[in-house]
């Protein structure tokens, strides 16, 4: 096939996308609570009990009936029997009548027929005599059961993303384990005859592997996991091969380089061999990323991104990211926008969408100003690391003029 014959605008590549593939949940599992951690909920929960499930003393002290106390001052404490004292996580063995209180610490179950409980700094024991020199109100210093959470309330609902709170939550309704959606797998390759791995010696002529770190890192940023398989080279059969065990043991694949139009970017008719309909975008009008391929196979996204780190990972930002999250179950959250005033005149290129890098800081009046990242020579990876955001120019925008305000797309929430 004829490669970058047209460049799809960067809609119509969105729009191709999704009209062969509409990303849905991947399945449900049952987890424990310990590895639940960042995982999208695939159930409703209702209390099964109340939290807590008895009354209980939120303070030390002791338990008492709270008209025994009306009128107690420092001048006039009131006088009551001790009758022994209750523990945290022991059943109640004394009840409490009139005239009479028990010992109670902080958590332990309110003993029946007590209906407040008096601060211990408020009281003084004389051998079996409780002298209460403050009275209090029905219900002080009590926690209800049910007062957290009732039995029969909906606590958490279908799609949420777990955090330790909802966790224990979880675990304070004594439930061990959860339903959870199935996290997408994606697998990660790097090809390049000028890639080595981190860990290992730089030969002359050759750079680290950035994409496939960066890019496993985005994958895991956005709900999925990656599954991370090496370099290979710049070889059809050795591309093919390692293509087809991507595809085997993943739900999406991300490849980066070898989509140019070099003689070694042989990516595109590789992947267009595998499978139907194969290559469904190749090649975007879009600064950085000009060179994107996309294909389908076995029902399975494959996104191929250039070799150049900025560019590689911008674009796993706009069209791939979106997808995991879809899969994953995480509701799709618009990334955070913020307006702010341009610092210097931005130029599009021409008859492309084009996305530059800003970092974000605030003028003498305050006003966050977006100034523009330079982008440097080919590959440079720092770009990105300075970068708090992008901002998008449309194809048919001549520029973006000094002080004009713009809306700036933010990496990080």
């Amino acid at each position: 096939m004829e490669m970058f014959r047209k460049l799809f605008t960067f809609d119509e590549a969105r729009q191709i996308i999704h009209q062969h593939f509409k990303p849905k949940p991947l399945g449900v599992e049952e987890i424990t609570l310990l590895g639940a951690c960042n995982r999208v909920l695939a159930e409703d929960i209702t209390a099964t009990l109340d939290i807590p499930p008895f009354n209980r003393s939120t303070v030390d002290g002791y338990a008492v009936k709270a008209e025994d106390t009306f009128g107690a001052d420092e001048n006039n404490p009131a006088r009551l029997k001790l009758r022994g004292t209750v523990n945290v996580g022991e059943p109640t063995k004394t009840a409490v009548t009139c005239g009479t209180t028990v010992e109670i610490v902080t958590g332990a179950p309110i003993p029946e027929g007590a209906d407040a409980v008096v601060m211990a700094e408020y009281a003084e024991r004389k051998d079996n005599d409780l002298y209460v020199y403050n009275a209090v109100a029905k219900d002080e210093n009590i926690m209800k059961a049910g007062a957290d959470i009732k039995k029969g309330e909906k606590v958490l609902k279908t799609g949420q993303l777990l955090s330790s709170r909802e966790i224990g939550v979880l675990a304070a309704l004594g439930m061990a384990k959860a339903k959870f959606y199935r996290i997408p797998h994606v697998a990660v390759l790097s090809t390049g005859a000028e890639i080595t791995e981190p860990g290992r010696k730089l030969p002359p002529g050759k750079i680290y592997d950035i994409n496939a770190y960066s890019l496993s890192a985005a994958v895991l940023e956005s709900g999925g996991k990656p599954v991370y398989l090496g370099v290979f080279p710049d070889d059809m059969t050795e591309l093919q091969k390692a293509l087809k065990q991507a595809l085997a043991s993943a739900d999406m694949v991300i490849t980066s380089g070898g989509v140019s139009v070099g003689p070694k970017d042989v990516m595109p008719k590789a992947l267009d061999s595998l499978g139907k309909p194969g290559v469904i975008v190749c090649g975007i009008a879009i600064k950085p990323g000009k060179p994107t391929t996309v294909a389908l196979i076995n029902k399975k996204l494959v996104f191929s991104l250039p070799g150049h780190p900025t560019s590689a990972l911008l674009v796993f930002h706009l069209l791939a990211r979106p997808i995991i999250e879809r899969m994953a179950e995480i509701k799709a959250k618009k990334n955070l926008r913020v307006k702010a005033f341009v610092a210097m005149r931005m130029f599009p290129a021409k008859g492309r969408r084009t996305f530059i890098m800003v970092r974000l800081k605030r003028d003498k009046s305050n006003r966050l100003i977006a100034e523009p990242v330079p982008t440097g020579l080919s590959g440079a990876i720092t770009t990105l690391a300075k970068a708090d955001g992008f901002v998008e120019i449309a194809e048919n925008q001549q520029y973006i003029d000094v002080n004009e305000q713009i809306e700036v797309h933010l990496f990080n929430r």
